[in-house]
């Protein structure tokens, strides 16, 4: 169990996939050996007793996700009619959408569903840990059962198995988020959390190694000849790093710098726990499952990069106000309302080496249509890359860079929204834009409908915008009407009502708007403006999200699909309002019949 440096400082020789298992207990005597061997603390067997165990939970997890994915996205429309069915979604959901914040330590919790996730995970590594006695061996100066404190070895081997899991839940192509439905920004949670697990765990399992060696009393001789403990050491630290700066406070504040520096430490760390391990048991297995998994996640999305869509597209960008830039490019592609693309520019500089997540805020054309499908972002510039690109549309406006594309991903799991009776769509600030497809969806079923003569089901579309940006209704209208003329969409559908909520003009005491010089055809209407050609209503101040929210999920006997995209503050008060929704739906009291929510994590 003990290393010994022979031929080289970095690994034993000769170098193997799997140490030896082989064990003698002739040193002991039989209730000795017995007592050694014993299933929870034995140590050639601790690989599979352990790690093994952490994997089994870890898909188990999975498992259970996977099968109540693929119930809600197969289940039949005769099934989604049972009362019980709806009160067991509704439950999930309400699991999905609840949060509790501390308000006054200022951290954002995770969802219900969630949070029992991670304690489920806590508690199982607590029982793994502390569970098994004893946690060191009982040596004596004549009796020594081994120099590996049990503690320290069992939770190495679980720190050990979560490796695999902790890198791939990071990355935009893996098989979690096509198992269990979840796209990979959703995961980004469960990769932090269980970097913490495997922080504690490699905690505990390098300080009873320090406690055993001072009570043996060669503490500085193991650290001077034996390269198990400085290679543990350099791993430990950077691990460290890895975590301390992933707390949102420290990361939101230096996060070009986080973001920098996380690969290098994650590769430091990789390689320095890899020499530790130095292919005791199975170590090495769970290293070569992680490099498989990632390599697989890794190439997946480079391979649709330059197979899929080629090298030759270009974005284009143009400044549509002070506060927004639209980009253009071209393609031949298909996508979902919420997704998202990755994008890489060329010809940026470093920037170059880096992709960037954008919302898409088009759809693409129908066959039908004589134009061309476009991808469309709107952003908000703020630093870095978005606020370089928006001085360059500024001086020259229209400009374009080669880009490469990844994706898309994201994006509304299961039914798409049209198909709810009502669609109440809610974005603030930079989400604005992702209402748009939402939208455009949801005209052109209408405008099909209409076409054939069914009538029987036509959802309202009720779209709730809050934003700084007084332009915003120019170019919200312009994307609209673009969508409608590409398409052969002569008439709006009576059941489509936009309001947009401009925060940044001061709210006047009556709640109405001024007209504005530039647009003299707009008419007041009340305590708003409505734009001519598109049912566009123009408020000053902030919307009251909790009542809109509240109102549309009361509706009896309506399902009710949500999209909302804004500041955190925002999609708390959406995510409360629809778990509150969700009891109603289990209580069987007058409201809506189904309740879905989907709230976009990026807001670009």
């Amino acid at each position: 169990m003990d290393m010994e440096m022979t031929g080289t400082p970095w690994l034993n020789q000769p170098v193997m996939l799997h140490s030896s298992r082989a064990d003698s207990c002739s040193k002991f005597t039989a209730a000795q050996c017995a007592y050694r061997n014993y299933r929870w603390r034995y140590w050639y067997q601790a690989d599979h007793v352990f790690a093994l165990s952490t994997v089994y939970f870890f898909i188990a997890v999975i498992g259970v996700c996977f099968i109540g994915f693929c119930s809600q996205r197969f289940a039949p429309a005769s099934l989604r009619e049972k009362a019980w069915w709806r009160k067991l979604v509704a439950s999930i959901r309400f699991l999905a959408y609840r949060r509790y914040d501390a308000a006054a330590t200022r951290w954002r919790m995770p969802s219900l569903g969630v949070s029992l996730l991670m304690i489920t995970g806590a508690v199982f590594f607590l029982a793994m840990t502390l569970g098994p006695q004893p946690y060191y061996w009982p040596n004596t100066q004549t009796l020594n059962y081994g120099s590996s404190p049990p503690i320290a070895t069992r939770t190495g081997w679980m720190a050990l198995a979560c490796l695999p899991f902790m890198i791939i839940l990071p990355t935009k192509a893996n098989m979690i988020a096509s198992l269990t439905g979840v796209s990979h920004e959703r995961l980004i949670v469960f990769h932090n959390w269980v970097g913490w697990a495997m922080f504690a765990l490699a905690l505990v399992h390098t300080f009873p190694f320090i406690v055993f060696h001072i009570w043996k009393g060669d503490m500085v001789n193991q650290w001077d000849t034996s390269v198990v403990y400085w290679t543990g050491v350099v791993a430990i630290i950077a691990q460290a790093y890895l975590q301390v700066f992933s707390l949102r406070f420290i990361r939101d504040r230096f996060y070009e710098f986080f973001k920098a520096t996380h690969y290098i430490a994650a590769i430091v760390f990789v390689v320095f726990f890899f020499i530790h391990c130095d292919f005791r048991l199975s170590s090495w297995d769970y290293f070569i499952a992680t490099g498989v998994l990632y390599t697989l996640s890794f190439l997946y999305p480079q391979i649709r990069t330059y197979f899929e869509f080629g090298l030759s597209h270009r974005a284009s960008f143009t400044m549509v106000s002070d506060l927004t830039l639209k980009v253009t490019i071209p393609i031949d592609t298909a996508w979902r309302p919420g997704q998202h693309m990755f994008l890489r520019f060329v010809h940026m500089g470093l920037h170059a080496f880096t992709a960037h997540p954008f919302t898409i805020c088009s759809l693409p054309v129908t066959r039908d249509s004589k134009g061309n499908s476009k991808l469309t972002f709107y952003v908000h510039p703020r630093s870095g890359l978005t606020a370089r690109l928006a001085q360059n549309a500024v001086k020259q406006p229209g400009f374009s860079v080669p880009v490469l594309l990844d994706g898309p991903y994201g994006g509304v799991q299961g039914r798409p929204l049209y198909t709810y009776d009502h669609n109440l769509i809610v974005a603030c600030g930079a989400g604005a834009g992702l209402s748009l497809p939402f939208v455009m969806e949801s005209l052109l079923r209408s405008a099909w409908q209409a076409r054939s003569g069914n009538k029987k089901f036509v959802n309202k579309i009720q779209v709730v915008i809050a934003t700084r940006d007084m332009q915003l209704v120019h170019w919200y209208e312009e994307a609209l009407l673009e969508y409608l003329e590409e398409n052969g969409l002569e008439m709006v559908p009576e059941n489509l009502d936009i309001s947009i909520y401009q925060t940044g003009r001061p709210e006047s005491k009556s709640n109405s708007t001024s007209k504005d010089p530039e647009r003299p055809e707009e008419k007041l209407n009340g305590n708003s403006q409505t734009v001519s050609r598109l049912p566009i209503s123009v408020f000053s101040g902030r919307p009251d999200i909790t009542t809109i929210v509240r109102d549309a999920t009361l509706q009896p006997g309506h399902a009710v699909g949500i999209v909302a995209c804004g500041p955190g503050e925002v999609l708390k008060i959406v995510h409360d309002e629809a778990a509150e929704a969700q009891l109603r739906v289990m209580s069987s009291k007058a409201s809506a019949r189904e309740v879905y929510l989907h709230s976009e994590v990026f807001s670009w």
